[in-house]
């Protein structure tokens, strides 16, 4: 467990500190097998602590939560956008300020983890009652990091029971020729599918082939 103060300021170096304090060499060797930049720093923490130590923190005011955004560290960017998610779940969240970090430090927000983290609560339920053309933007970039953003935030317009934008965003999506896209893909048609069978019948009908093979097996799953 987080063993961090509960009393004091909520700040980006006291992240670094509680991180630096339960890393390991052991822990560090792991996750840099799985980084795809060389140029990212790993401090070297289990994402359970990191978890915690976000969790610790997710009163953190969001100009520090930029400034945890700025390092180049790992574990300090899944803070961030832990403490996102965590606001987000929050009574009465300010759901726009969250939206407009988000977006705005896009650039920072640069692994599948890190989407997969906030991207739902953070991106999808501040869309929930606005039109969505942001994410139609982001699902026709050139960069499959927007692409997998697009659709992981539509998970959570899925869960309010709202299908047509999602599935729109399916179609766009259904031949990506990223499989970090077509991964989220096909939990977003499962999802749907939980929803509502006849539609992802009927894309899959449609644009099944189009899809591919693991991005199809988890979509059927909502089928069995």
């Amino acid at each position: 467990m987080v063993t961090e103060p509960a009393r004091g300021p909520l700040t980006a170096e006291g992240v670094r500190t509680a991180l630096e304090a339960a890393a390991s060499a052991d822990e560090q060797a792991k996750i840099r097998r799985r980084m795809s930049d060389e140029r990212t720093e790993v401090i070297g923490v289990r994402m359970g602590t990191v978890f915690d130590i976000a969790k610790s923190n997710e009163r953190m005011p969001l100009s520090e939560v930029d400034r945890l955004l700025d390092t180049d560290a790992y574990e300090m960017r899944m803070v961030a956008v832990s403490i996102l998610d965590f606001q987000a779940r929050a009574k009465n969240p300010d759901r726009a300020a969250l939206y407009e970090l988000w977006m705005r430090r896009q650039d920072r927000i640069d692994t599948w983890d890190f989407i997969d983290r906030a991207a739902p609560r953070v991106l999808g339920g501040y869309l929930l009652d606005r039109p969505r053309d942001v994410l139609f933007d982001l699902a026709r970039s050139g960069d499959w990091l927007q692409r997998r953003t697009a659709i992981t935030a539509a998970f959570w317009i899925i869960r309010s029971g709202d299908l047509d934008d999602p599935l729109a965003l399916c179609e766009l999506l259904a031949a990506d020729p990223e499989h970090l896209v077509q991964t989220n893909v096909g939990v977003a048609l499962r999802e749907i599918g939980r929803v509502d069978r006849g539609r992802l019948e009927a894309f899959l009908d449609r644009r099944g082939a189009d899809l591919s093979a693991p991005a199809r097996r988890t979509a059927i799953t909502a089928l069995a």
